[in-house]
């Protein structure tokens, strides 16, 4: 390995690479975000059905799920900065295309190519990181993109609340193209090259398309679960999304270099931090989609005093996620990410446990609880995934990064509405004692790690 690609960049160079990241993974997260403020507004505007305007958000999503690992594959074959380029080039043309959509149809097509930029940021996102730091300051590189994720999530419906203010729903797409601009000239100017991988290396087509039916009819069946669908129809998705995955699986076996990377799998440290990230990410939708209906609902707190009682979690994070950057250096991601889970799920288990009539300040310390430990787990966790993996295959690590991601939240979606609809009445409780019991789990995973070694 080339001596260059494991010093990472010179300073000058290093702060121009990581801005691009910054500027990148922001849009790509708020976009999953803000659009959801809007709903209502598209919905009138389009003249269409609030259930039916869901579909400018569920498009996105699956879009980037179907597609992460094909992008995280291309970014391994011919270079992480070039699928990231054409990624940024493509969500800035889709995003105005997204602007003047003029029917649902339209802006559900500009939306599902959006998500196929979107997928090509992330696919290889911290790909890109552990070329752009050295070995000893990658945890830092880390923290900043937690950091950054945790702030776009937690700022996007005050963003969105600011553009609608100001204008119309259009705008919420039309701001990324100067964005976009000037993140593809930083991009052109100081993202790090890496070299390919050799040419007898061949793109996999019908890895590709397994792939995405494998991974779409599951987000389908879990969000048609969700929203009440049809038993039957949910169980063909089910019954189709077991059969085609099964082939998936056996054909990427017989693969020396799979899309979906079944030989890192075979990696313990690597499997476990994947385990971990699921569960963890699945404890916290669980509570963050469960806790809404329980402040309103049940607390009778008004929409914005909920909004800002949510707040403290994400907020938590960000101040959490840059300090684990920095310790990762110093001591074992194992430990902290079974330090941080195991606050989590103390701050679950304590907001499953509220008085019958809490506080607001009873309510903000047990987010900031979650928040804190959710923070420490998050930047270690991320640092271990991509070094665990070897570096010529980094792209495949960061697509399964936030693969994992995805599912999880997926999965947590999804069990809230099985909470309500099996526990009526005391669903919110049930959901978090569930997550409490989740984020244990992830701990006991994430302490496994400690037994292992790195293949960095």
């Amino acid at each position: 390995m080339d001596k260059s690609f494991t010093e990472g960049l010179p300073v000058p160079q290093r702060y121009g690479a990581i801005l691009t990241i910054i500027i990148g993974i922001a849009m790509a997260v708020l976009d999953g975000v803000i659009t959801n403020v809007a709903l209502p507004t598209i919905a009138s505007d389009l003249h269409v059905s609030p259930a039916s305007s869901i579909w400018v958000v569920n498009a996105y999503q699956i879009a980037i799920v179907i597609s992460l690992l094909s992008f995280a594959f291309l970014g391994d074959m011919f270079g992480y900065r070039r699928v990231y380029q054409c990624g940024l080039a493509f969500f800035t043309v889709t995003s105005f295309l997204c602007a003047l959509s003029d029917s649902l149809t339209m802006l559900t097509l500009a939306r599902i190519a959006q998500g196929f930029g979107g997928a090509a940021l992330m696919s290889v996102n911290t790909a890109l990181i552990r070329l752009i730091y050295p070995q000893r300051s990658l945890g830092r590189g880390m923290g900043i993109n937690s950091f950054v994720v945790a702030v776009s999530s937690a700022a996007g419906p005050t963003i969105a609340a600011a553009i609608l203010a100001v204008g119309s729903w259009q705008w919420l797409f039309l701001i990324n193209v100067p964005l976009g601009i000037v993140s593809l000239l930083l991009a052109m100017r100081y993202l790090p090259a890496n070299p390919p991988r050799r040419s007898t290396t061949r793109f996999d087509l019908p890895s590709a398309v397994m792939n995405a039916l494998t991974f779409g009819l599951l987000i389908l069946a879990l969000g048609g679960f969700a929203q009440g669908q049809s038993l039957t129809l949910i169980a063909a998705e089910v019954a189709a999304m077991v059969i085609v995955g099964y082939f998936f699986i056996r054909r990427q076996l017989g693969l020396p270099v799979p899309l979906l990377p079944v030989d890192l799998l075979r990696i313990p440290l690597f499997s476990l931090s994947i385990c971990t990230s699921i569960c963890s990410f699945c404890a916290q939708m669980l509570a963050l989609v469960s806790l809404p209906f329980f402040m309103q609902s049940v607390l009778g707190r008004s929409e914005v005093e909920t909004g800002l009682l949510l707040t403290p979690w994400p907020l938590a994070t960000m101040v959490m996620a840059p300090l684990a950057g920095y310790l990762i250096e110093r001591v074992h991601a194992g430990l902290l990410g079974a330090v941080g889970l195991a606050v989590m799920a103390a701050g679950l288990l304590a907001l499953a446990l509220l008085p019958a009539a809490p506080s607001d300040m009873d309510i903000i310390w047990r987010m900031m609880l979650c928040g804190a430990g959710f923070g420490l787990f998050q930047s270690p966790n991320n640092h271990t995934i991509i070094t665990a993996a070897p570096r010529q295959r980094s792209g495949g690590a960061s697509g399964m990064l936030g693969t994992a991601r995805l599912l999880g939240q997926s999965i947590g979606a999804a069990m809230v509405a099985l909470m309500f609809n099996l526990f009526t009445d005391h669903a919110t409780h049930v959901a978090l004692l569930f997550a409490a019991v989740l984020a244990a789990v992830a701990a006991t995973v994430s302490g496994l790690r400690m037994t292992q070694k790195s293949q960095a």
